[in-house]
């Protein structure tokens, strides 16, 4: 095919099927919904399952890209039991949609939700960018359903490097209770541009590198071109179909942890009660990008110095914020590393569970040797109903509302550990 028509081709092409990996809602509320995808046939290999938490202004399919190219369908390959929250599209009445009702109502639901469904009643949680700020500020006030804490370029300082949008921000021109007061919910387009200055030539460079790539000869593997082309149409969708940030949960956040970096300095609450990070005690993995323009290293990894864990990880990868999370380098090591970091927990907790559960029942033997007992119930795992197959997208739009029935859709620390660097970048860049 010559350059001309690749270029064609990807211009007339209809959009990829982003989000596709069969998946049924399990709760939904307000404009945020909980997704669990479905098994692999005999199905999870581990007791624990995975909960997924997605920056509240992107959509939840960046875990769920492509067939073939998609995290959510490599941990369910896995043998992981995995679930995603769609945070959804908010609407004119979520202008006052508080930084608590997100933080601690909807993500302290949506992990309750997912807890239950475990023999453990615990969910390891992976939060990515603002949703890993989420999860960590959830993890230091509530960690009796998380089973371990997994962060990916998530802001946790903001004053460890100061980088572009820490500098915008504390402008005392940014007056941010004005914008909220103007729009309510902070509009979508008003962010974007935001991270667009932030490179303000990454267009002409994709155009470039689509070029670039479309010039090739690819005549040895003629299925090159179409896998680039698929892969960033794919990205391109999910990078241009944003989500307006809840103004009052916008206005805390700027406030609070950009300009005072309130959750550093251990003077931010949730719900009213304080947020210390050194309460973080469960098994925690930092993973942080070397050329992150959005979310600087130093912020991200304030995080293993903070938490008072003592089986902590922090992972340091060349790759920008989104492109090192997507690529196929992502593919061949940082996910398959995640996984084995939930298995990993998931026997350790077993073989407690399994020896505390054995010298309790040999306690209650030697105790009521002469009376009859009864056996243990097992841990009652609610089953999933006969569904149909999942539409090809599920774009989160939602009737405003309350909570609705499921349905289907389309001590001392440790020294940290830092992680040798490997090849999960990618020429996408940062955003």
């Amino acid at each position: 095919m010559n350059p001309l028509a690749k270029l064609a081709q990807m211009v007339t092409k209809p959009k990829p099927p982003v989000g596709t990996t069969p998946a049924d809602v399990i709760h939904r509320e307000n404009k945020w919904r909980l997704l669990r995808y479905r098994p692999a046939p005999g199905g999870p290999k581990f007791q624990t399952p995975v909960l997924l938490v997605p920056s509240l202004i992107n959509r939840h399919y960046v875990m769920d890209l492509l067939p073939g190219k998609s995290l959510a369908e490599d941990l369910v390959k896995a043998g992981h039991d995995v679930y995603c929250l769609d945070w959804g599209t908010p609407g004119d009445e979520d202008r006052y949609l508080s930084f608590d009702d997100v933080c601690d109502r909807y993500l302290g639901r949506a992990i309750r939700k997912v807890a239950k469904r475990s023999p453990r009643g615990k969910t390891h949680v992976l939060g990515y960018c603002l949703g890993g700020t989420l999860a960590t500020i959830h993890a230091a006030v509530h960690q009796e359903h998380v089973a371990s804490l997994l962060v990916l370029a998530a802001p946790v300082g903001f004053e460890g490097e100061i980088g572009l949008l820490e500098t915008w921000t504390r402008l005392k021109t940014f007056q941010v209770g004005d914008i909220v007061e103007a729009f309510g919910n902070v509009p979508w387009q008003l962010m974007q541009s935001a991270f667009t200055m932030l490179r303000p030539t990454l267009s002409l460079s994709k155009a470039v590198h689509v070029v670039d790539k479309a010039l090739q000869d690819d005549g040895l593997n003629a299925n090159k071109w179409e896998e680039f082309s698929e892969g960033f149409r794919a990205l391109e969708t999910w990078g241009n179909d944003n989500v307006s940030f809840p103004g009052a949960c916008y206005e805390r956040y700027i406030e609070e942890l950009y300009r005072k970096d309130a959750l550093i300095k251990g003077t931010f609450t949730l719900s009213g009660k304080p947020v210390h990070l050194e309460k973080i005690t469960v098994p925690t993995m930092c993973i942080v990008f070397q050329h992150d323009n959005i979310v600087p290293m130093k912020n991200a990894s304030v995080l293993v110095d903070k938490i008072g864990s003592t089986d902590k990880e922090l992972v340091s990868l060349p790759g920008g914020h989104v492109g090192a999370v997507v690529s196929r380098g992502a593919q061949r090591s940082l996910w398959p590393r995640m996984s084995a970091f939930w298995a990993k927990r998931d026997a350790d907790v077993k073989l407690r569970v399994d020896a505390n559960a054995s010298a309790d029942a040999d306690a209650d033997a030697n105790a009521n040797a002469n009376a009859n007992g009864s056996a243990n119930a097992p841990v009652a795992i609610e089953s999933e109903p006969h569904v149909e197959p999942a539409p090809k997208k599920m774009n989160g739009h939602h009737v405003n509302g309350h909570a609705a029935a499921a349905g289907p859709v389309s001590g001392t620390r440790a020294p940290v550990k830092k992680a040798s660097k490997n090849k999960a970048s990618s020429r996408s860049g940062g955003r």
